[in-house]
């Protein structure tokens, strides 16, 4: 017996057909609704143990994956890698057997290497979710920006977003370009020349460098944090030449689409990549972004643990496995 969602794992967005991440978003619509009951639970995973394991910090994610777990009634592990075994030298595989020896059924896993969580789900028989790989991808907080949208704007497709900032290390810029491209979504991405790739012209994306001109005319604009503790080089000559260049003002705002969205993944660097004014301003739906994160998790969670109960078990079932961009 086959089912919609036939995936064990959830590893990216790239890759997965419309329909599956739209079966995802209609999850999700349902799954908020609980978010409003006086008693925010519901019986769906009782029985089920779900771990986070993060070897990188997080405050969104890790929470929101822990309440999402617990609304739906799971038992729920968080592990800080710095005080586990891992600060003894245990590998990642030893450590992810480990958890699936003591019963957990879903593992969710943040790694500062690109393609780790592809690693677990080739070796362990249990669900994997990515949380965020290095500057590969996070999927979940991709489906929560297309969640957010598609709440405010009705419909993802033919609408124009803008993905601003320092693309290159971001992980989150590689999965909300996967999932708008995949659902009809015009995409501009803009930055310094040295923090947008070039290959991402080759998927349909169009790149600017003028900030002013990538903003005009779009239905929404995700700016990025600048991810200080992944360069390795200077790619721009400081913060407050980026913020004169690349910052979302109330000036520039003043000049944007009436209507537009204002959205960032958090934490938020204030006045580098956008103002005060603005990120707590009537156009801002970030504090929204991370309510719904949580309903988008509940449904991923709920997804791939129904997924399994319903998929066929012929050897070599499918999973979302590809190799990182170069």
């Amino acid at each position: 017996m086959t089912t919609k969602f036939p995936y064990q794992h959830l590893l990216g967005l790239r890759g997965i057909p419309r329909e599956t991440i739209e079966l995802i978003l209609d999850t999700s619509r349902a799954m908020k609704e609980v978010h409003s009951r006086k008693v925010k639970k519901v019986p769906t995973l009782r029985g089920k143990i779900v771990v986070n394991l993060f070897y990188e910090p997080s405050t969104r994610t890790r929470t929101s994956f822990e309440l999402a777990a617990k609304r739906l009634s799971a038992d729920t592990v968080s592990i800080s890698t710095t005080t586990s075994s891992v600060v003894k030298g245990e590998s990642l595989l030893d450590t992810a057997h480990t958890l699936r020896v003591m019963g957990a059924d879903i593992i969710i896993m943040r790694h500062s290497s690109s393609g780790a969580p592809h690693l677990l789900a080739e070796n362990l028989n249990i669900s994997i979710i990515n949380a965020g790989d290095g500057i590969n991808e996070h999927p979940t907080q991709g489906l929560l920006d297309l969640f957010t949208i598609r709440e405010h704007k009705g419909q993802i497709q033919g609408l124009t977003v803008t993905i601003a900032g320092d693309v290159r290390h971001s992980r989150v810029a590689r999965s909300n370009m996967w999932g708008l491209l995949t659902l009809g979504a015009r995409v501009r991405m803009v930055g310094p020349p040295t923090l947008v790739p070039k290959y991402v012209r080759d998927l349909g994306v169009e790149v600017y460098t003028d900030f002013d001109k990538a903003i005009d005319g779009a239905d929404v604009v995700n700016l990025l944090r600048i991810q200080k503790e992944r360069m390795t080089a200077n790619f721009f000559p400081n913060l407050r030449e980026y913020n004169r260049l690349y910052g979302m003002s109330s000036e520039r705002l003043a000049n944007a689409k009436s209507g537009v969205l204002i959205m960032h993944p958090g934490p938020i660097n204030r006045g580098v990549e956008i103002s005060s004014e603005v990120a707590d301003g009537p156009s801002s739906v970030i504090l929204e972004q991370v309510t719904n994160g949580i309903a988008v998790r509940m449904a991923v969670l709920y997804l791939l643990v129904t997924g399994q109960r319903e998929r066929s078990t012929e050897e070599g079932a499918s999973s979302l496995l590809w190799e990182a961009e170069s």
